[in-house]
């Protein structure tokens, strides 16, 4: 019985991506001064009775470093696509030309670039609570083997091997999010 006894350290490793992957996205969703279509990922717009994201709406483009367009597809919905944008808390003022609107990017003050690294160190220390929590997991799975019958050595074996991973995977957090202040705080 006690050889049957394995650690599903893939399935604690995928989860502990999908926690990296979830801060990329809300790392993608900050804004540093410079365009990015997944600025507008977030914002949902009541469209055809329902919320719909913009880019089901539209297309997104960046052509410019400063500036992200969406060509909206129907007219009808151009206004409700700006007064969704203008209601985000994106801080950007829409401009319409027919069916395009235009966002341009503003400079970001000092005060509002610090504010930014705030909120992306808080994303950061969710994504580390995630991490530790799927840890916690992988432990709580070693102690059932161990009251399983499982052995000391496969025991400190196991251990070892998902500290390993969380550590691997918090130094990841790490550096994403000196990465994403450094871009946060460049002039």
């Amino acid at each position: 019985m006690a050889e049957d006894i394995e650690i599903d350290i893939d399935d604690l490793e995928r989860r502990m991506k999908g926690a990296m992957e979830s801060l990329r996205h809300e790392f993608g969703s900050l804004r540093t001064g410079r365009a990015s279509a997944s600025m507008v990922e977030p914002v949902q717009v009541e469209a055809y009775g329902q919320m719909t994201p913009i880019n089901q709406l539209g297309t997104v483009n960046v052509p410019e470093p400063r500036m992200v367009t969406i060509n909206v597809w129907d007219k009808a919905m151009v206004g409700k696509v700006e007064k969704a944008i203008r209601e985000s808390g994106l801080g950007i003022n829409p401009q319409l030309n027919g069916t395009i609107i235009m966002l341009p990017i503003p400079e970001l003050n000092e005060e509002r670039r610090r504010e930014l690294t705030k909120v992306a160190a808080q994303y950061a220390e969710s994504a580390r609570v995630a991490i530790r929590n799927v840890r916690r997991d992988g432990m709580d799975q070693i102690k059932k083997g161990k009251t399983n019958g499982m052995p000391e050595d496969d025991q400190k074996f196991w251990e070892t091997a998902v500290q390993e991973l969380t550590d691997k995977m918090i130094a990841h957090v790490d550096q994403a999010l000196e990465g994403k202040q450094a871009e946060i705080m460049q002039v």
